[in-house]
C-alpha cells in the first residue's frame, strides 16, 4: 500500500505544453514503462487555463473538487461531478469558469497504448521546444522543420518519445461520460455495519470502474485490490496509519487495508482496469522480437 498525504504535497507549474495556469498536486503513479502505468494528481487551474478539443490514446477518471470546468459541447463539471475520459474519444475545448480543482487519474485503457510518465513529457516537452513552440495546448513546428505543422501537444510529445507516428484507439464510448452521483443511492456494503456505497460506473471489457464510499464513525471498512482511493472528508486510520481529506491509496493486485473511520468520512474510490494479459502478451512480442 501506499499513502500520500496531499496536504504535505507542494503545489507546482504543470502543463506547459497547454494554455494558461495550472497548478498541480502530484499524489501516485504506477511504474512507468508498464500499460498500466498511471498518475494520480489534484489540479488546480485558473481562469486563464485552456485547452483545444482533443483525444487521448489513455483513460481518464475526473473528479470535480472546486469550481466549474466547462467542456463545451460535452457539458460542464460542478463541484462534485464524477467523469470518465474514455481513450480515443474527442472532448472539450476545455476552460476553468474562474479557479477550480480535479482529482485526476490517467492511465493506460484497454487499447494497451499504455500512459507516458510526467518525467517523459517533461523532456519530451524540453526537446520538442529546440523545433518548435507550443501555443494554446498545439505544438506548432518552426518553418525550416520537417514534419506536420500542426500537431496537438500531447501527441507530439507522444510522438517524439516513442519515434513513431499516434495510432488512436477506436474509441469504446463516443463521449465523455459525466456522472451526478447526488442522484445516486447509496447502499449498505454487505459485512461492513456502518459502510455504504455509491457504484458510480464500470467501463470497458478491461473493468476499470469508479465508487464513493461513505463511513459512518466508528465503521470499519476493508478498502480493495488494484485501486486508488481519495479522501474526500473525515479522519481515521489505515493500518494503522492516519488519513484525513485529501490522503489518497494505492492498493496493488492482491492487496487491501482496513480502514477504520473517527469521524463520517467519505471517500472516492477508482479501479484501474486489469491490464495483466496485455503486459504478459507486450512481453512476449519484445522477446520474440530479438
Amino acid at each position: 500500500m501506499k499513502i500520500v498525504h496531499g496536504d504535505q504535497v507542494d503545489w507546482k507549474r504543470g502543463l506547459q505544453h497547454r494554455g494558461g495556469t495550472f497548478h498541480y498536486r502530484h499524489l501516485l503513479n504506477g511504474t512507468p514503462g508498464t500499460l498500466g502505468n498511471f498518475q494520480f494528481d489534484i489540479g488546480r487551474l485558473e481562469g486563464d487555463f485552456a485547452s483545444p478539443r482533443h483525444r487521448h490514446n489513455f483513460d481518464q477518471f475526473r473528479f470535480q473538487l472546486e469550481g466549474t470546468m466547462n467542456f463545451d459541447r460535452n457539458g460542464k463539471m460542478g463541484p462534485g461531478t464524477f467523469g470518465y475520459f474514455p481513450e480515443g474519444a474527442a472532448y472539450g475545448p476545455q476552460g476553468s469558469e474562474g479557479r477550480s480543482s480535479t482529482a485526476v487519474l490517467q492511465f493506460g485503457g484497454a487499447s494497451g497504448g499504455g500512459y507516458l510518465s510526467r518525467d517523459e513529457v517533461q523532456a519530451g516537452t524540453g526537446e520538442l521546444k529546440k523545433f518548435g513552440r507550443f501555443e494554446a495546448g498545439v505544438f506548432r513546428r518552426n518553418d525550416d522543420v520537417e514534419g506536420r505543422r500542426a500537431t496537438d501537444a500531447y501527441q507530439a510529445i507522444w510522438e517524439h518519445v516513442h519515434g513513431r507516428r499516434m495510432e488512436y484507439p477506436k474509441p469504446r464510448y463516443r463521449d465523455p461520460i459525466m456522472i451526478d452521483p447526488e442522484n445516486y443511492r447509496w447502499l449498505a456494503v454487505a459485512g461492513a455495519p456502518g459502510a455504504s456505497e455509491k457504484p458510480l460506473g464500470t467501463f470497458t471489457e478491461r473493468q476499470c470502474a469508479a465508487s464513493l464510499v461513505k463511513l459512518a464513525r466508528g465503521a470499519t471498512y476493508r478498502a480493495g485490490a488494484r485501486s486508488v482511493y481519495l479522501v474526500l472528508s473525515g479522519a481515521g486510520l489505515v493500518r494503522n496509519e492516519p488519513y484525513r481529506a485529501h490522503t489518497a491509496l494505492h492498493l496493488d493486485d492482491g492487496e487491501t487495508a482496513e480502514m477504520a473511520a473517527h469521524d463520517d468520512t467519505e471517500i472516492l474510490r477508482l479501479i484501474l482496469p486489469d491490464l495483466a494479459d496485455l503486459d504478459t502478451h507486450r512481453a512476449a512480442r519484445v522477446e520474440a522480437a530479438e
